[in-house]
């Protein structure tokens, strides 16, 4: 199974004590409390009754709440082949600025009548007919400051685009940072840019169930796009190169990838 797939949720509680420790805490640096913080929220459905509750609710409740607090680029994706899927989902990229923002948010959503009665029927869903299976929440942050969220440079046919969401776990924490170095300053991030890989957001994971984890969004026109540009990456001399540096061996332990279609209403 797809470990993307089998995160589980965490109790918002202790997610939100946990978070504001570790974002606040003296071992933060002054750079680091500027980097860009991501929200992967991702709705787990068993059925199509399920998929389209959600996905209404996504569409006129939830992004124009989120457009009215002031946030943009927020990206709304589904796997393709998802409709014959056994778990489907619904994957929603959310940007912030900061934590205080994402906390402020979280507040004014659930303080928001207008929020609640345009997302009645999603609300107030019996236990007995949830409007989906599991509700999972992933918290990154941005790899630098110069690092932060791009919108891609596509023209072709939304229906075709291919958004790739790859996650990379190490096997220690020494290793995981190792491996962000190799995308920063080792110049991964370069080379995907110099061969049009098109990248949305790269990413630690700060609050996961698969840790430690770094995760990046890549895209492309359509299937065929994305193929040829993972040929040309792997044959790229400046790849063969550093991935034969003895320094950045060892790095990664597991590699887990979604291949995404954007939604009409996304702002992708």
């Amino acid at each position: 199974m797809n470990r993307l797939s089998s995160l589980r949720p965490h109790h918002v509680g202790l997610f939100l004590v946990l978070l504001g420790a570790l974002l606040t805490g003296p071992v933060r640096s002054a750079t680091a409390a500027t980097k860009e913080l991501y929200q992967l929220k991702i709705y787990h459905l068993k059925d199509k009754q399920q998929e389209e509750q959600v996905d209404a609710f996504l569409k006129d409740a939830y992004l124009p709440a989120l457009h009215q607090l002031g946030l943009s680029k927020i990206g709304v994706f589904k796997p393709i082949g998802n409709d014959t899927a056994a778990d489907r989902r619904i994957i929603v990229l959310i940007p912030f600025k900061s934590f205080s923002q994402f906390q402020s948010v979280t507040e004014q959503l659930e303080q928001d009548k207008r929020y609640a009665t345009s997302g009645q029927s999603y609300w107030m869903a019996a236990y007995t007919t949830p409007p989906y299976s599991r509700l999972e929440s992933i918290l990154l942050e941005s790899f630098a400051d110069n690092l932060r969220l791009q919108t891609p440079q596509l023209t072709g046919p939304r229906s075709e685009r291919v958004y790739e969401l790859r996650s990379y776990e190490s096997a220690t924490e020494r290793l995981h940072l190792n491996k962000v170095r190799m995308f920063v300053a080792g110049g991964e991030v370069g080379l995907f840019k110099r061969l049009g890989f098109n990248a949305v957001f790269y990413s630690r994971v700060l609050i996961g169930s698969h840790m430690p984890n770094l995760m990046y969004m890549t895209t492309f026109e359509n299937k065929a796009a994305r193929d040829e540009h993972w040929k040309n990456f792997g044959a790229d001399p400046e790849w063969k190169k550093l991935s034969t540096m003895p320094e950045y061996q060892n790095n990664v332990s597991h590699i887990d990838q979604l291949y995404l279609y954007p939604m009409a209403y996304s702002d992708y």
